[in-house]
């Protein structure tokens, strides 16, 4: 049965939504400024009564979306609105960012013009809250800390199809993981992983991107990285690990490293191929060692004492 409500019926209903609802419910004149605000405005640092002329609703936008919420309402006014929820970041008066979704409808009196629109704001900080802890949660290694391997493939793919494929893929796997959690157990071989990957993340450059790729395996990725660079880099930790004694395991372990690198270069697939058996070359060569594709070929290594 369909409810019938009268004019009086709607705008009591209307006082009753806006002084309850944790939702701000905003009027607003064609031309986007603000007449009318439910008290839950208070939450933006917005006092309606006490200001002369009341905020353009691009005023409680953050600036980057404030172009898209001024289509929205326009799109409103002159009828072009949808039944979907505009996300938007909305700035407190401590210019403090809190994510709402915003939803708007115009206004038409007894003659059919077009007075303004009605608009509904709700907050989505908990659900966004939520969507990037499970975010992280899918893309985060939880041993280290460091991205996975989902992510690591994504911002390769990103830098090969969007970038243009410049710089380098290096693969770092610590030497002998599974003799340490057989001889030392679990936990050691945890520490060691967790040992090894600060390691290799504190001699990266700023712009240079790690993931743990596998059990025993960092992916790092080296922007615009000519193959010169991305080998002083991996040779450099490579180095690092050999030289340090004593590092996991409550300071029984020693850890070396194996690494391969391979430019980035046609395919996401093409590039990870030569980078694996640049690795592969490293680890049957001995490991505690670095090689660079392209190099394999006319016999080049690298390893500690080398250099």
């Amino acid at each position: 049965m369909k409810v019938k409500i009268t004019q009086r019926e709607s705008s009591a209903l209307y006082r009753l939504l806006a002084d309850t609802t944790s939702d701000i419910i905003l009027k607003t004149d064609r031309k986007g400024f603000i007449v009318h605000a439910s008290p839950a405005i208070e939450r933006l640092g917005i006092s309606l009564p006490s200001m002369l002329i009341g905020p353009h609703i691009q005023d409680i936008v953050h600036p980057a979306s404030a172009a898209e919420i001024e289509g929205r309402h326009q799109d409103a006014i002159e009828g072009r609105q949808g039944a979907d929820w505009m996300e938007f970041p909305a700035l407190t008066s401590d210019r403090t960012e809190r994510w709402f979704e915003i939803q708007m409808r115009r206004l038409v009196d007894d003659r059919q013009r077009v007075y303004g629109a009605l608009s509904i704001m709700r907050s989505i900080e908990e659900r966004r809250s939520f969507e990037e802890q499970l975010f992280a949660a899918a893309m985060t290694d939880p041993l280290t800390r460091l991205t996975n391997r989902s992510a690591f493939m994504t911002m390769l793919r990103h830098v090969v199809e969007e970038r243009g494929g410049e710089g380098c893929v290096a693969l770092i796997a610590l030497d002998h993981l599974k003799a340490i959690n057989m001889k030392h157990g679990q936990t050691a071989g945890d520490e060691a992983l967790v040992a090894f990957s600060e390691v290799v993340r504190s001699h990266l450059r700023a712009q240079d991107i790690i993931s743990r790729i596998g059990g025993d395996s960092l992916g790092v990725l080296l922007p615009a990285a000519s193959a010169e660079q991305a080998e002083a880099v991996c040779a450099r930790i490579v180095g690092v690990l050999s030289e340090k004694r004593q590092i996991a395991g409550g300071g029984t372990l020693s850890l070396t490293a194996s690494a391969g690198v391979a430019r980035i270069e046609r395919s996401v697939d093409d590039t990870l191929r030569r980078a694996e058996m640049a690795l592969f070359f490293a680890k049957s060569g001995g490991r505690n060692r670095l090689e660079i594709d392209g190099k394999l070929q006319r016999g080049w290594s690298w390893k500690p004492g080398n250099a």
